[in-house]
């Protein structure tokens, strides 16, 4: 709100006039068709000459639905944009915006300035907005081309110095090859990815750092890599980027680390994977379909994600079948979600109310049976030998979640007692306390206290305590890249799951162990709060990538970790007693 149209023009003009220097006449405007307040600065108080100036219309005829237009959705802020192009010159094809040709190289867009000036409702209505803002994009590596007298990004200076690296790892003598751009392209990528604490792994940002490697290591390929390169593209990199990121430079060897590791996997698998994607290519016509089948088998076995299956196929003119793709990959998860349905209590047909969850306050408490089910049926009535499942309206047994066991305990009826071996979620706030009936019965309506095993969760609490103050000492001994990826807490030991590319020593194991024990003699509270989510991100409160949290949040302080947790805990740091890792050992990737 603070200033608008006339402002931000000008501000980006002489920006690129005077400070960068450049030629006014090789410089183009374009406004939103109806924006006659941008054109009106742009010719009458920047001069900018008329044919210079293009007006951008809707597309199809629908209002709004225009390049020129920008919207958050089909309702909220929106606006009209102004985009500032550079003429590259004759000798590159292409034509001013808004031609028939707009799409040639000649004309590049390096700057737009966005009028978020409306509120669009439901009916389509444009309110004006009581403060309007700007939303300033400049292509940095666009107006580094036009800085250099070149019109590509991949000629810039930091492009052709990691084209020529990628060029030296693969013995490539032709410095055009487009491949040589993808590589260039993808370790800057990839290393600010890993700098950032991404590690390649299976799903969330993981997953997305591993298909850029792995993108990256088949075009290798495909210039005649047979062995590990990437990785060796690092310290070039570091070269000329390191000024202007430092920590690209600390992080360097981690960064090499990392890759080379996840190259080696690849590498494991990429040939045999390609002897089949390249034979079954040579039995389909040119526009013919890639079954989806075999693109997931390639995906599962050889580790080719599906959009570099569907890359080395669109460089062949051949389709992927992603539905059949999709169809398999579901029918994989339906089948590993089938395999845990009893022990998560899934597909227990309950609507009632929910359970009030009494656990951080107290071990014991009074209930009344909601729901009973034998063999995953809802029947009124669990007798004595029974196995089955009890909901209850309140309890303090904990169920199983981020990591923790569920509680395990009693309830004491008039006319019976159930043993609860476990409890688990059967939806988000409904527990259901799996066991079997030790004496007489239970019925749907009897009161019952419920009792949790006390040693049981004292042990429990005592670990999980623990695996917050692991976590903590692991990032400080190994690098903000540790992040809990799984865990499994119960009353006889905590396993801690996190991605580290090379086995610890035996001293950074000394040295976590010493810090968790240092905490633990501190003997601090233990202190927990329930706040906003957003309030929460402020403090510096540990979120785990891929969870997904309420509008408010639990947060946990113990000792100097403070993490998002909704788990049971100590009072204090010093009941957790003597801390050591017993076993740290690797997992297949």
């Amino acid at each position: 709100g603070d200033y608008f149209k006339q402002d931000a023009i000008k501000y980006a003009w002489e920006f690129l006039t005077d400070v960068l220097k450049l030629p006014t006449e090789k410089l183009w405007v374009t406004v939103y068709a109806e924006d006659d307040e941008a054109y009106d600065i742009w010719h009458n108080d920047i001069g900018v000459p008329k044919d210079r100036i293009v007006r951008i219309g809707d597309n199809k005829g629908t209002r709004y639905a225009s390049d020129n237009f920008w919207a958050m959705g089909d309702t909220g802020p929106c606006g009209p944009c102004t985009e500032i192009f550079y003429d590259h010159g004759e000798g590159i094809f292409g034509g001013p915006p808004g031609s028939p040709d707009e799409d040639g190289d000649r004309y590049i867009e390096i700057w737009n300035n966005v009028f978020m000036q409306f509120n669009r409702d439901e009916s389509g209505t444009m309110h004006p907005l009581p403060k309007p803002s700007v939303d300033t994009g400049m292509g940095l590596e666009r107006i580094s081309a036009v800085m250099q007298h070149v019109h590509s990004n991949y000629e810039i200076d930091l492009f052709q110095a990691l084209i020529a690296a990628a060029a030296r790892e693969t013995a490539t003598s032709d410095l055009t090859n487009n491949s040589l751009k993808v590589i260039a392209d993808h370790i800057r990528a990839c290393a600010f990815l890993i700098v950032d604490g991404i590690i390649p792994g299976n799903e969330g940002r993981g997953y997305v750092l591993r298909r850029i490697i792995r993108r990256a290591i088949r075009h290798g390929y495909k210039l005649g890599a047979r062995t590990a390169f990437f990785h060796r593209i690092v310290p070039d990199l570091a070269a000329v980027m390191g000024d202007a990121y430092p920590e690209l430079v600390r992080a360097q060897d981690r960064v090499m680390d990392i890759l080379r590791q996840e190259e080696a996997r690849f590498f494991e698998t990429i040939e045999h994977g390609m002897g089949i994607l390249e034979a079954t290519l040579k039995t389909l016509p040119a526009g013919g379909t890639f079954d989806g089948e075999l693109a997931f088998k390639l995906h599962d076995t050889y580790g080719f994600p599906l959009d570099l299956t569907a890359d080395i196929c669109r460089e062949a003119n051949v389709g992927v079948d992603t539905a059949a793709f999709d169809a398999a990959m579901a029918r994989q998860k339906n089948q590993a979600r089938a395999a845990g349905k009893f022990k998560l209590g899934a597909g227990l047909d309950y609507s009632g109310e929910a359970t009030t969850f009494h656990g951080y306050d107290t071990l014991t408490h009074d209930g009344s049976v909601l729901a009973l089910y034998r063999d995953g049926v809802a029947v009124n009535e669990l007798k004595e030998g029974e196995l089955g499942v009890v909901v209850l309206d309140h309890t303090p047994f904990y169920a199983e979640s981020g990591g923790q066991a569920g509680d395990r305990g009693v309830l004491q009826g008039a006319n019976g007692a159930f043993e609860v071996e476990d409890t688990q979620k059967i939806q988000a706030q409904v527990f259901g306390h799996h066991g079997v009936v030790k004496t007489g019965s239970l019925v749907v309506g009897d009161a019952v206290l419920a009792r949790v095993d006390e040693e049981a969760r004292a042990r429990t609490m005592r670990n999980h305590s623990a695996t917050h103050l692991m976590h903590k000492a692991l990032r400080e001994v190994l690098g903000e890249h540790v992040q809990q990826k799984g865990s499994l807490v119960d009353a006889e030991k905590t396993r801690f799951d996190f991605v580290q590319p090379v086995p610890m020593t035996p001293e950074q194991i000394r040295e976590v162990e010493a810090r968790v024990n240092a905490e633990i003699l501190a003997n601090t509270a233990t202190q927990a709060q329930v706040m906003p989510i957003e309030e929460a991100q402020k403090t510096g409160a540990m979120m785990l990538f891929g969870e997904k949290y309420g509008d408010e949040v639990r947060v946990l302080d113990i000792g100097s970790s403070r993490e998002l947790c909704g788990g049971t805990h100590v009072a204090r740091t010093g009941d957790i007693g003597a801390f050591k890792i017993l076993l740290e050992t690797g997992v297949a990737a």
